[in-house]
């Protein structure tokens, strides 16, 4: 999802990956391990050290900016608005990693809130009406 930092670090991270001869897609995983890295700095810096009481209580009540949005935790650690989705791969046509660069082939099934197209399921059906 294109959260208003998103596409900046891609530009930044997509030339590094590519130099560096790693990561062919460039965007799939890496917002958000920035962001998470992002938290992580913050609480680290705010508290002053890497204690876990410390750390993990300052988690609980702060509000983090990153590459994500700003991101809040609730009292057991999860995130108060989720950012994680689930997804569905869906028309892939061959074996090109091509199809894959612009996300048009990853569908979001969850949450409900950010929806853009349906699951489908089984598999198997998939499948049997591809081969048609």
């Amino acid at each position: 999802m294109m959260f208003p930092g998103v596409q900046g670090f891609l530009n930044t991270y997509q030339a590094r990956a590519d130099d560096a001869g790693v990561d062919p897609l460039g965007h799939y995983m890496a917002p958000l391990a920035y962001a998470q890295m992002q938290v992580v700095a913050q609480a680290v810096e705010a508290t002053g050290g890497f204690d876990d009481a410390s750390l993990s209580a300052y988690v609980r009540t702060a509000t983090f900016n990153t590459v994500m949005g700003d991101v809040r935790f609730g009292k057991n650690g999860e995130w108060a608005h989720p950012r994680v989705l689930q997804v569905q791969f869906q028309g892939i046509s061959s074996h090109d990693v091509e199809q894959f660069r612009n996300g048009s082939r990853q569908i979001v099934v969850s949450p409900s809130d950010v929806i853009s197209g349906k699951l489908r399921y089984p598999y198997v059906d998939v499948l049997s009406a591809a081969k048609g």
